[in-house]
């Protein structure tokens, strides 16, 4: 990624504020990856591919780790002000929402280890189809969240506002759904509160998605829209309506 604005008279300041946002797009990438091997282990019934999830999210710890200290040096060297300290500032905060969405992704990860190196009753692909589901929407949201990231782009960025929104929707009809299976067959008592744990899980992914998307839209236009609905965001940034965003189905 290039951050946009004007060049400075020192160089090195661009490249160091490139440098630093490069960084995030690789946290970006990662984090995608690992909840799609958190769930494939799910999916395969693999608690030895789930462990490699779990463990590889200490090198999303590592890239935040490496992330702040490089923006707390450019701070200190380049004392910078207005725009350029927006910048700075806002990428600090997207990188904190990729350090939680690996959180997330682990909590999948252990769903699997849980399930599956003991011998306890699994759950049926029944109940475990809507983590499967929201688990590729979620994911979605990400990546277009960081390609909106990669190119400064306030209509992408405005898209996963509202793909937040249907999110929501969703989250509360899985629920409904979960409680429905539990009143149909006993045996899933067990898993109910593990799968609750997961689908939340994938909300909050989903919901720092969302957060992404929203210091994109602050780092190209200074508004700042946290706490605002989508409607609003809309008609402050003077946008059209984006396409609706299809819910994944499972398998």
């Amino acid at each position: 990624m290039q951050m946009a604005g004007n060049k400075h008279t020192i160089h090195r300041f661009d490249d160091e504020l490139n440098e630093i946002a490069n960084l995030v797009d690789k946290m970006g990438v990662i984090s995608v990856n690992q909840l799609r091997r958190a769930v494939k282990s799910l999916k395969k019934e693999n608690p030895v591919s789930a462990h490699k999830v779990i463990n590889r999210d200490r090198k999303l710890n590592a890239l935040e780790v490496e992330t702040d200290d490089k923006i707390i040096q450019l701070i200190a060297k380049r004392a910078p002000v207005a725009g350029d300290l927006r910048q700075i500032i806002t990428l600090g905060k997207v990188v904190t929402d990729l350090e939680r969405t690996g959180d997330e992704a682990r909590k999948i990860a252990g769903l699997c280890v849980r399930f599956y190196e003991t011998d306890h009753h699994s759950p049926g692909d029944h109940i475990l189809r809507d983590i499967f589901s929201m688990s590729k929407y979620v994911g979605n949201m990400l990546e277009i969240a960081m390609e909106a990231f990669s190119r400064l782009n306030v209509e992408q960025a405005f898209g996963v506002l509202r793909m937040d929104e249907e999110l929501e929707v969703q989250f509360e009809a899985i629920l409904r759904r979960l409680s429905t299976f539990i009143m149909e067959d006993s045996r899933n008592i067990g898993h109910f509160v593990d799968i609750v744990l997961g689908i939340r899980a994938l909300e909050r992914f989903g919901g720092h998605a969302k957060n992404i998307a929203g210091h994109v839209i602050f780092l190209s236009t200074a508004k700042d829209v946290r706490h605002m609905e989508a409607d609003d965001v809309q008609q402050l940034l003077g946008l059209t309506a984006p396409g609706e965003s299809a819910w994944c189905d499972g398998g």
